[in-house]
Formats: C-alpha cells, sequence, structure tokens
C-alpha cells in the first residue's frame, strides 16, 4: 500500500493532487504546528492579469498551535465574499467559470470556522469534482504516539496503517533515511511533480498557481489526465 502524508493547504497547487491521487491512503496532518507564513490558508491566483496572494483570516493565536486549534477570524465571512468577489470578476470568462465557481463557493462559504476542517473539507470537495479514490485520513485518527518528531513519526503511521511505501515529495530528501525505513520493511521513494502548462488569459504563464487557476481553464478530463503526470 502506497501512502503519502502532507499537512492540509487551502487549494494547492496541481504538484499537491498529483501526489495525492498517485498513493492509496493520504494522511493530512492535523496535528502538527501552524506555519505562519506557509500555504496552510493561502495561495496565489490570478487577478487583473497579476498573480495575487489570497488567503484565509485567522484569529490572533499563538504561534505554537497546531493547525487544527486555529480558528478563522470572526469577521471572516466579509472577507471571504471579497475573495470570491475577486475570483468571479477575474474568471468570468474562464472557459470552466460556470462549472468551477458554485463549487468555489460551496467551499468558501462553508460555516466551519476550525481552521482544519474548513480545509479539509476543501480538499474532500477537490477530491470528489476530480473523482480522485485515494481515501483520506486524518492524522490524528491514527493511534500511535503523537509526541514522536518527523521521520520517527511518519514510520510510526507507516507501520500502523499497514503501508509498505512511503511516498514524499523531493523537497524532503534530506529529512529520512532510505536504510531506516528500509529497516522497518518500508520502501522510502521521492515524488516529482510535472510542470504543467495551459492556456491563462493573461499573456505568458504563470506557473504553480492554486488549483483554482487550472480548474478554470480546463476540463474533468484534462485535469484527471494532468493529475498522472509526474513520477518517481
Amino acid at each position: 500500500m502506497k501512502l503519502a502524508i502532507m499537512q492540509p493547504y487551502f487549494f494547492p497547487y496541481i504538484g499537491y493532487w498529483q501526489l495525492l491521487s498517485s498513493v492509496d491512503v493520504f494522511v493530512v496532518y492535523d496535528n502538527i504546528q501552524f506555519v505562519k507564513n506557509g500555504w496552510i490558508h493561502r495561495n496565489n491566483i490570478t487577478i487583473n492579469d497579476q498573480t495575487k496572494l489570497f488567503g484565509l483570516p485567522l484569529e490572533k493565536a499563538s504561534s505554537t498551535l497546531n493547525i487544527v486549534d486555529r480558528s478563522l477570524s470572526k469577521n471572516s465571512k466579509s472577507h471571504i465574499l471579497k475573495v470570491l468577489a475577486q475570483i468571479e470578476n477575474s474568471y468570468k470568462s474562464a472557459p470552466y467559470f460556470d462549472i468551477v465557481f458554485p463549487i468555489l463557493k460551496e467551499i468558501f462559504l462553508n460555516n466551519n470556522k476550525n481552521l482544519f476542517e474548513y480545509i479539509f473539507f476543501s480538499i474532500n470537495r477537490i477530491c470528489q469534482y476530480l473523482d480522485i479514490k485515494t481515501k483520506l485520513i486524518v492524522s490524528s485518527y491514527v493511534d500511535i504516539d503523537h509526541n514522536l518528531k518527523s521521520q520517527d513519526r511518519v514510520i510510526a503511521i507507516s507501520k500502523f496503517l499497514g503501508a509498505d511505501e512511503y511516498i514524499n515529495t523531493m523537497g524532503g530528501r534530506h529529512l529520512y533515511d532510505f536504510e531506516v525505513f528500509r529497516e522497518n520493511g518500508i520502501e522510502l521513494r521521492f515524488f516529482k511533480p510535472e510542470n504543467i502548462q495551459y492556456t491563462q488569459l493573461k499573456e505568458g504563464f504563470a506557473p504553480n498557481l492554486s488549483i483554482i487557476d487550472i480548474m478554470m481553464f480546463n476540463s474533468v478530463k484534462e485535469l484527471q489526465a494532468m493529475l498522472k503526470k509526474g513520477g518517481f
């Protein structure tokens, strides 16, 4: 069984979905520290032909809290409606806008204030749209010692779930030891996403934007073909 483990990201770029769709089980970390300047709650789209950052407004909290302990701000609704309006104005001429925008509204306007639950809902909904069959598991549901760190934690999750292959992104090569994984009966492999290009409204091509951008310009069939690109 092939397993991958990742943080939750809000509408991540295509490489995240390529990894997710390449494994049998995908564990999403909820009980891991929130990274303030990371991509958990924000991403890039095109607004007025410029690459712009959008994000979710969060309640002020300690930087040591886990993702599952963070919440959207009490006035997040007005901010989210503004982001939706920007997306609508920017992408209304895109070929798949009429199909994709209602899905975005469903995701953005879901009423859950817990940051992890909010993002996990978005991941599930995009998987549904793209017909990705990978099983999603929340990390805190796995019965291991969650005080374990890094490689030890990954191995413990892999063994508990019965994985014989653990797949990580290329960026994690320096974090893990092939021999230690082999000693635990697990083959460690690294996934390299393939660069994707498609027609956008703007001149030139802006790479690695949120999956929102790709969904607006490509059919489900085209997206599914993109998911198969990249490899080990």
